[in-house]
Order: structure tokens, then C-alpha cells, then sequence
């Protein structure tokens, strides 16, 4: 199996764990910036924590289920977006105001779209949950 977007596999692999009801998802690989997603959708309430099980080939992660996840994914191409322009994408990726989140990198870190315009800085797009 070829890996061409490991965010987008484990994203997907996320969301049909919970529609079957399962409580525990495993996913690989463990890379730096999925757990930085990862912590991200913990903290927001979407997912339970999660941990690194150390496997030689890259990691595995063991991800705990809420049941709280209808929808989530990347956003592709990575689109570039300034602060003043998140209102546009809200209502692309999200069904409705408030309502999920997006995830964007800036310069300042992983964000989601609420604390960007807070700290009045754009980035790119990577991921969308709600």
C-alpha cells in the first residue's frame, strides 16, 4: 500500500472507525505533523488522546475514539489564505457558523481557524473536522 497523503489515510481511517462504532483506531505512520493535527482535534473535544507505539517502521498510533467526529478530512491543494479571508473558507468546509474547525499551518504553528484570526495571521489550509 502506498502512502501518497498519510494525513488524509488516517483522517479517513478516523472517520469510518467511528461510523462502525469502534472505540480505538490504529494508524501509521506517526509523523511529527499528524500528531500536532492529532492534539489539536484532542483538544477541541473531536478525538480522545492518543499515543505513539513504537514499531521500527515510523510509529503507530493508537487513537481513542469519541464519537464525536461526523466529518473530517484535508483540504487539497493546500490553499493559501490570509486572516481577512477565513470567513470564505468557514463557509466552504463547515456546514455551519461555529461549527467545527479548520486547521491551518502559519508561521505561528498549527491553528485552528478561531485562534488565526484572534492572532490576525493567515497560512495554509490542511484539515477540516466537525
Amino acid at each position: 500500500m502506498t502512502l501518497n497523503d498519510p494525513l488524509a489515510n488516517i483522517l479517513s481511517k478516523i472517520v469510518n472507525a467511528e461510523k462502525i462504532g469502534r472505540k480505538v483506531c490504529l494508524a501509521k505512520p506517526a509523523s511529527k505533523e499528524i500528531q500536532k493535527i492529532l492534539t489539536i482535534l484532542n483538544a477541541h473535544g473531536y478525538l480522545g488522546k492518543f499515543k505513539v507505539i513504537e514499531d521500527g517502521k515510523g510509529g503507530v498510533l493508537e487513537i481513542n475514539l469519541l464519537g464525536n467526529v461526523n466529518k473530517c478530512g484535508v483540504i487539497k491543494p493546500r490553499f493559501s489564505t490570509k486572516y481577512v479571508d477565513l470567513e470564505k473558507w468557514e463557509k466552504r468546509y463547515l456546514p455551519a457558523k461555529d461549527f467545527g474547525i479548520i486547521i491551518i499551518s502559519t508561521p505561528k504553528g498549527y491553528l485552528t481557524h478561531f485562534e488565526a484570526r484572534e492572532k490576525k495571521t493567515g497560512g495554509k489550509l490542511i484539515a477540516y473536522c466537525y
